[in-house]
């Protein structure tokens, strides 16, 4: 159980103290938000659900194609027709309009009010330095600056990047600012993963080796296989537990996501069913993982987008660069590039269509394949089917999708592995509600219930003479290492987006839920606090409360750092929730 944590709520007659517990199995996993999120079950495409939703994206020419009928769709699971048991369309809401005109906070103070409409589609921008040359990192990064000049008011971005691992930049935000801000700070990286690898003293060193019939070439021609062999097989080790963690992160966010992956030379083993000719060998002991991870981008709704950085190739093997003791073998070399490069780009056609998204390559306009993703990607149509797969034989089921329009093109999830329920590379199983997804680092910021919080050390000056709690503030506050400090959190809540019922006695009632969670600037949770706060009033105050709101005091231990501190607050009576990020700059005193 949780520990007791004492709250104040203040009504608007009195100030009420009061001790909460609270079932220990909502947060205190520890796990890191990347790696924690449960899917949702029987709402996305897998085996067990009873309805199972594909999203389908309809372009002519480019351009999202809108207001087709149902009667126009017809989806195939292994050859025969299935009756489609639900039809959506979905739209791009109208952004250039704010919602609301943003409220003059006081200092310290931050809202959730909404700026602009919901869109129900959330991108993710994926800048990989692990697959990609420090020169085309640093040439989309630039694009990327350039596209944020550019983008749609109200567009929901997060950004992560992936080197020797994947790391979130920022969550989920239509602050284009921070978006800009976040992109301008990321600089082209080269992971070090060879740390052991030994190498020759000197290019001329390295020249002579290489000579043919030099006193080491076939000791070179070896030890450069095996550099390759453990470099490939470290890139697609760390990029196949990269998709795992976005998929596991995503599928806490309701509704489709478009990732967006600015890379370069994908390892034809991610190709998710091992079409490519020369991807066999790099297959062996990750046909599994690869299922797994498409089975976790299939329960998150993620399409991916694969933009390659390189843009327009050249033939590298003609480049002054690549002049040197092996000229005369250019014809070895140039065939060896081309079947590299064509291998890699069909990975990531094949990527790109499994999970209903699209390719963009041969293409030095990067910015505007954002533009076309970000445009297209908020039109689609989500269609509904029972599977008929009976079997949890681990088979692979093709979907195909057609439509009566003659000149469209459809990209959708082109199938589903039919695992049986509790093996290991299936999902795991769990339910994660709306608003436990609403808690994790750098979700999107929840608006159903609004509040206004002040975000305060407890050194403050303004609290100076005041009663504040005593004793640990949060469940994890023994495990914190160095100094540790308390912030105050004064919230208050907006009636007006609560359910309130009225009591035989008269009175109103409502049902609150509240919590804080520090991470790190890894994303690692830190500490957490949570309750219920029963809310009871009588006829004038709650008039007043409608006027002036429902003030909470909550606390908090953090340690010293940048931190990160999730503000969420639930309407257990409807499941709505509210939720914002705070960034807090910790002291060390």
């Amino acid at each position: 159980m949780y520990a007791h944590n004492c709250w104040k709520l203040l009504s608007a007659a009195a100030l009420i103290l009061f001790t909460t517990t609270l079932s220990s199995q909502t947060i205190a996993n520890e796990q890191q938000p990347a790696d924690s999120a449960p899917v949702q079950s029987g709402v996305v495409l897998h085996v067990n659900a009873d309805l199972a939703l594909v999203d389908v994206v309809v372009t002519d020419k480019g351009k999202a194609v809108h207001d087709l009928d149902k009667s126009k769709f017809h989806l195939y699971e292994d050859g025969r027709e299935q009756p489609l048991r639900a039809f959506d369309e979905h739209k791009p809401t109208a952004t250039s309009a704010v919602l609301a005109v943003p409220p003059q906070l006081p200092p310290h103070t931050f809202g959730n009010t909404p700026l602009y409409p919901q869109t129900g589609v959330f991108n993710v921008l994926l800048l990989d330095g692990l697959n990609t040359p420090q020169t085309d990192q640093m040439r989309a990064r630039q694009q990327m600056i350039e596209y944020m000049g550019k983008i749609e008011p109200g567009t929901m971005m997060a950004v992560f990047t992936l080197t020797s691992r994947l790391r979130m930049v920022t969550g989920f935000t239509t602050d284009v600012a921070e978006l800009t801000r976040t992109v301008k700070g990321q600089k082209a990286e080269t992971p070090s993963m060879l740390a052991g690898a030994t190498a020759p003293d000197s290019m001329d060193q390295l020249h002579e080796l290489l000579q043919p019939g030099g006193p080491a070439a076939g000791a070179m021609a070896a030890f450069e296989a095996d550099v390759a062999t453990q470099v490939q097989e470290e890139r697609v080790r760390i990029t196949l537990a990269a998709m795992k963690q976005l998929g596991l992160y995503l599928s806490a966010v309701p509704g489709r996501k478009n990732l967006i992956w600015f890379t370069g030379s994908l390892p034809a083993a991610l190709d998710p069913f091992g079409s490519l000719a020369s991807s066999a060998q790099e297959m062996a002991g990750y046909t599994d993982e690869v299922r797994r991870v498409n089975d976790l981008l299939t329960a998150a709704r993620v399409a991916v987008y694969p933009v390659d950085a390189r843009g327009l190739m050249t033939l590298q093997p003609f480049s002054a660069s690549n002049r040197g003791p092996g000229v005369s073998n250019i014809g070895p070399s140039l065939a060896a590039f081309s079947t590299q490069l064509a291998d890699e780009q069909t990975a990531m056609r094949q990527i790109a269509e499994q999970t209903g998204g699209q390719a963009y390559l041969n293409n030095n306009d990067l910015k505007g394949a954002v533009a076309s993703v970000v445009e297209n990607g908020e039109s689609y149509y989500t269609i509904a089917y029972t599977p008929a797969a009976k079997k949890f034989d681990g088979s692979f089921h093709k979907i195909k999708v057609s439509l009566d329009a003659p000149g469209c093109e459809l990209a959708y999830r082109r199938g589903y592995y039919a695992d049986a329920a509790g093996k290991s590379t299936v999902l795991p199983k769990g339910v994660i509600s709306p608003f436990m997804a609403s808690t994790m680092h750098g979700a999107p910021q929840a608006t159903q219930v609004l509040f206004q919080a002040r975000v305060l050390p407890a050194s403050d000056p303004q609290f100076a003479g005041s009663r504040l709690m005593e004793g640990p503030a949060g469940d994890l506050t023994a495990k914190l290492k160095g100094p540790v400090h308390r912030y105050i959190v004064n919230l208050t809540i907006d009636a007006h987006t609560l359910a309130f019922t009225k009591t035989s006695a008269g009175s109103q009632q409502a049902a609150v839920d509240c919590v804080l969670v520090g991470y790190n600037a890894e994303g690692k949770q830190l500490n957490y606090v949570a309750g219920g706060i029963p809310v009871e009033v009588n006829a004038n105050q709650y008039t007043e409360i409608l006027t002036r709101g429902i003030p909470v005091q909550l606390a908090i231990d953090l340690p010293a750092g940048q931190q990160y501190l999730r503000i969420a607050i639930h309407d257990t009576t409807t499941d709505k929730a509210g939720a914002l990020e705070v960034p807090l700059t910790v002291a060390a005193k």
